[in-house]
């Protein structure tokens, strides 16, 4: 995932749902530690230009890899590119913020979204 000031929070977000789609990124004001939910009035809006909300001005890419766990994307974000990151997972018709389970890896959460996501459907049907 290439990060440069040229890119919207949502280019972003985008991105990284493609390759985890029972997963989504938000971004926040403030920094959490691993386990700490963000609260929900730091959340940016992702229309917002990464240059604007973020506190380190590098350009670079971003190596997501399946077998990384949350906590480690998440201060990857921080360290490398000052944004303060915060993975949610699929649970049915919600999105839950990970923090629970921030080490677990993106596999781990994705599968257990898309598992999530189906019980949910068939409930429906």
């Amino acid at each position: 995932m290439l990060i440069d000031n040229g890119k919207k929070i949502k280019d972003l977000q985008l991105e990284f749902h493609r390759a985890f789609p029972h997963l989504k990124l938000e971004f926040y004001e403030g920094s959490h530690r691993p386990g700490e939910a963000s609260p929900a009035r730091q959340q940016l809006d992702n229309e917002q230009l990464i240059d604007e909300v973020r506190s380190v001005h590098s350009k670079g890419d971003l190596r997501i890899r399946e077998e990384m766990s949350v906590s480690e994307l998440e201060r990857l974000f921080l360290e490398k590119f000052g944004l303060n990151a915060q993975v949610f997972r699929r649970s049915g018709t919600l999105w839950l913020q990970t923090s629970a389970t921030d080490h677990w890896t993106l596999a781990e959460q994705n599968r257990k979204g898309g598992h999530s996501e189906q019980l949910a459907r068939e409930k429906r049907e």
